[in-house]
């Protein structure tokens, strides 16, 4: 059985941005992001945004369609861990 790439590629990045929504619902829930690593979301959110802007210089839409979307996100964890303290 062969899978076509893109469609791989489409999962995968469905499965790693979406990964984020339980955070983003646990920390809005709780009002509270003690234990989470600031350090670790700045360095993530600035390689994201590196493969958003790769993804949009090279026009594969897929990545970065999906590291917009997970900027957004990883981003909102950040602002509510400054807005919760």
């Amino acid at each position: 059985m062969q899978i076509d790439s893109n469609l791989l590629g489409l999962i995968a990045a469905f499965c790693t941005t979406f990964a984020f929504v339980p955070q983003v619902v646990l920390i809005w829930r709780r009002r509270s992001a003690e234990g989470v690593s600031t350090g670790m979301y700045c360095v993530f959110c600035f390689g994201v945004l590196l493969w958003l802007i790769y993804g949009i210089s090279i026009q594969a839409w897929p990545i970065a369609i999906n590291n917009g979307i997970t900027l957004v996100l990883a981003c909102a964890v950040l602002v509510m861990k400054w807005r919760f303290r």
